[in-house]
């Protein structure tokens, strides 16, 4: 029943015991890992994984088509499922996170519930997961343990995930990477839960060994495979069904997958609040919690990099504060709407390492994408002359093939500069 105060169904004490809460599929290993967190502290959560195109064609029939693709795509996906007869809708609750900004991902939840009234699921509650505290639910809270825990299970995702892009084009038994990942998802989520405290010193230790256990998967040399980065707006550039399993398809077509990871986005998060202070007079205590946050989560960060560094076997992601660096006097810090100039910084970040090809991923009716992403190509690419920066286009009308035969075009036009020519336009495409 919708509270007439808070003016929504409010998830309570009560349905924490009886309801399933269901949560989109952004990134497959990081929710995965803090699912089984959270299931393990009294939640029931359940990662959806489906795919295919009644999801973006349910989207569509509760959502207005000039919606931005990944609202489409996630109420699609939610609405899906509460259809399919697999849930009972009085038993069911949905969650969405909100970052609290400008972007029009804060109003998703408002869009869900107008769809699911339409649907006449109105009674169903939609929970907002955000750190800013933009609504109350008494029986869904998020006590600092909780997360503490969360945030390592951010750090091991990335992680997880760094390792299995730079394995899986190079193994010799196709599949062992992911098998691998998922393997420590589940040793790290009950070993998380199990003490009741999560512990940094384990964490710091279990990097070691994750990265001895991937160092020891059998692999070909790792020269002669393109590597290509990926960027975009956040659920289109981690999310398999956004993306229509780019990740893979690179893997499939011999190039190596390089992705930013999930901290980055956090410290983005943290970091546009500092400057809040510079931009607008932001008080300065509430600049001091943001400051230490800042400053936690850098050092996290570092610590991981310095173990894969010193490992010596895979290659380190870029430390944030570097990234910052890097970004300076090409785009203003001002611009933050959606992933603003991080989007920028990540291309240029991406140059920096030396990865020669980018794919900015643009979901339909995204403008803060199309500006700091397809409108930052010329000037990145006149620091950068050697960068080739591909846009592609992800909305419910773009067509799979189109999207793979651009894919296929910059593939072969990185190949055919490692030899000195270049592939025109019009010229075939190899299969």
């Amino acid at each position: 029943m919708v509270d007439q105060e808070k003016g929504y169904v409010v998830f309570t004490e009560e349905m924490k015991k009886t309801h399933t809460i269901l949560v989109p599929n952004m990134l497959p290993m990081h929710f995965k890992m803090i699912g089984k967190v959270m299931s393990r502290s009294g939640y029931k959560l359940e990662l959806l994984e489906t795919s295919g195109p009644q999801i973006a064609e349910t989207g569509l029939k509760y959502v207005h088509n000039d919606t931005c693709y990944p609202a489409i795509l996630v109420i699609g996906q939610f609405i899906d499922a509460l259809q399919s007869g697999k849930y009972d809708p009085d038993k069911v609750a949905l969650i969405l996170f909100q970052t609290g900004g400008g972007c029009r991902a804060s109003n998703y939840i408002h869009l869900l519930r107008k769809a699911l009234q339409k649907a006449g699921l109105g009674h169903v509650p939609v929970i907002s997961l955000s750190m800013a505290g933009l609504e109350k639910h008494p029986g869904f809270r998020l006590t600092l343990p909780l997360i503490m825990k969360m945030m390592y299970g951010v750090l091991y995702g990335d992680l997880l995930m760094t390792l299995v892009n730079q394995c899986k084009p190079y193994e010799l038994e196709k599949g062992s990477a992911q098998a691998l990942a998922d393997k420590w998802t589940d040793r790290l989520a009950e070993e998380m839960t199990a003490g009741g405290k999560a512990n940094y010193r384990q964490v710091k230790a279990n990097y070691r060994r994750i990265l001895d256990d991937f160092a020891a998967i059998p692999m070909e040399s790792r020269s002669g495979k393109v590597k290509v980065g990926i960027v975009g707006e956040i659920f289109v550039k981690y999310s398999p069904l956004g993306n229509n399993n780019l990740e893979q398809f690179l893997v499939d077509e011999g190039a190596e997958a390089v992705i930013p990871g999930l901290l980055d986005f956090c410290l983005y998060c943290v970091y546009n609040n500092l400057l809040d202070r510079k931009l607008y007079g932001m008080q300065k205590q509430v600049q001091f919690a943001y400051r230490i946050a800042y400053r936690y989560l850098v050092n996290k960060e570092r610590d991981m990099i310095e173990a894969i560094r010193d490992h010596g076997r895979f290659e380190p992601p870029t430390l944030f504060t570097h990234t910052v660096e890097l970004v300076q006097g090409t785009i203003s810090m001002g611009v933050k709407m959606g992933e603003g100039w991080l989007l920028t910084a990540e291309m240029l970040e991406l140059a920096d390492k030396g990865v020669g090809n980018i794919v900015c991923t643009q979901p339909f009716g995204c403008l803060p994408n199309h500006i700091c992403g397809k409108g930052m190509m010329k000037p990145i690419k006149e620091r950068n002359p050697n960068v080739n920066i591909v846009a592609i286009d992800y909305d419910a009308g773009a067509t799979r093939v189109n999207q793979e035969n651009r894919l296929k075009l910059m593939l072969a036009n990185a190949r055919q500069r490692e030899h000195g020519g270049a592939v025109r336009e019009n010229e075939e495409i190899p299969a």
